[in-house]
């Protein structure tokens, strides 16, 4: 499998796939995983595929959080953290790992405003405790029929 391949195979995986983790270093030094969305499943976020579209070279992963949460706390003192979308009954996946940013362009929050996450974010997309967090990973890992790890730029 070479580079292209692979970044098309983990684009695939992440338009398709919704069992996605995101692991953090707490406050003790320990891994804090935990499930997420996946904000690049087409078939759950088919409003957001624009968005992706323009990601497929640096496979750039979006995270809606709490500003309160222990995520946000986390990556404020560790900002390097992993991502993992797996398709498990085909017993394979992708763990995508860097330094995590936390998003201050409100374009960007507004571009991935999603309506009905008013349930976690009453005022809408300039509530305070919106938070979207960005991931440029610097390696991914995918295991199908092998396993395959490369860097990114």
């Amino acid at each position: 499998m070479n580079e292209t391949e692979m970044k098309e195979f983990c684009n695939k995986l992440m338009e398709e796939e919704k069992a996605t983790s995101f692991t953090t270093i707490d406050e003790n030094g320990y891994p804090h995983t935990r499930g997420i969305f996946n904000l690049r499943n087409i078939k759950q976020f088919p409003t957001l595929s624009k968005v992706f579209e323009r990601h497929q070279e640096d496979l750039t992963v979006y995270i809606s959080t709490n500003t309160s949460s222990n995520k946000v706390q986390h990556v404020k003192k560790n900002p390097k953290v992993s991502v993992c979308v797996l398709d498990p009954e085909n017993i394979r996946g992708i763990t995508l790992g860097g330094e995590i940013k936390i998003v201050t362009d409100e374009k960007i929050k507004k571009e991935l405003w999603l309506d009905w996450w008013v349930q976690y974010y009453p005022k809408g997309e300039t509530d305070e405790d919106y938070t979207i967090l960005m991931l440029k990973p610097k390696f991914v890992e995918i295991w199908y029929r092998g396993k395959y790890k490369f860097q990114l730029e």
